[in-house]
């Protein structure tokens, strides 16, 4: 009796152990992880950028542009006033010689220069480049002032540089109409000097006449044939 029911209480343990086994070999078997992968000891190189073409080199200005560019300078001196009227005079006389040694060596070439021509036109133009800094860049300048006398000079000198710049005045044009201001201006100071720094009535109303006259001269070499050489034509 004893033996039996030992027998008995058995069984279902053992039962339970063969569950579990079948149980146990029920379940899916884990999926293998995928091995890292090694990196590379060093990584590949960036692709070299495709090398930048070098800029190609400024045309040096032609003859004429560089005459161009010295108008362009002294117009810009006389309408900002680094330049007086008598630095004026004297660069345009030295522009004017350049241009009428340019017109002989073409005429004496068939309508050209020869490349010994150019290289002395360069150097002089080298010369005169300097000269145009150095008057722009001194101690005087054109300060004509607040009084009605001064405003005429001013705006005389506008027109001047306005002629300058759009090629209406050629260089000898110009020389010669700022040697004319060079004299009224030259006038003013001395009648200044005399009378305490003041112009009488009499002499402003012998500087407008100059001016006046000085004026009329300007609109004739402005509206004449003659033109600054490659220049835009008048208008």
């Amino acid at each position: 009796m004893k033996f039996t029911w030992m027998k008995w209480s058995a069984l279902p343990a053992a039962v339970l152990l063969v569950g579990s086994v079948v149980l146990a070999q029920d379940q899916p078997a884990p999926s293998p992880q995928p091995a890292p992968q090694a990196q590379s000891a060093s990584p590949s190189a960036p692709a070299t950028p495709a090398a930048t073409p070098a800029p190609a080199a400024k045309p040096k200005p032609t003859i004429a542009q560089r005459k161009e560019n010295q108008q362009d300078r002294i117009a810009n001196g006389v309408k900002s006033g680094q330049l007086t009227a008598g630095e004026t005079a004297n660069l345009e006389t030295k522009e004017a010689a350049i241009n009428g040694e340019t017109k002989a060596d073409r005429a004496a070439n068939g309508g050209k220069l020869t490349s010994a021509e150019k290289t002395q036109i360069n150097k002089q133009q080298n010369q005169m480049s300097k000269q145009i800094y150095a008057d722009k860049h001194n101690a005087s300048t054109a300060n004509p002032g607040n009084s009605k006398v001064g405003k005429r000079q001013e705006n005389q000198q506008d027109r001047i540089a306005q002629g300058i710049k759009s090629g209406q005045l050629t260089a000898g044009e110009t020389a010669k109409l700022e040697n004319q201001q060079k004299g009224i201006n030259q006038q003013v100071k001395a009648d200044r000097a005399a009378n305490g720094g003041k112009l009488t009535t009499g002499e402003k109303q012998q500087v407008n006449k100059e001016q006046n006259a000085a004026s009329k001269n300007i609109y004739k070499k402005k509206h004449n044939a003659k033109t600054q050489p490659q220049a835009k034509p008048k208008s």
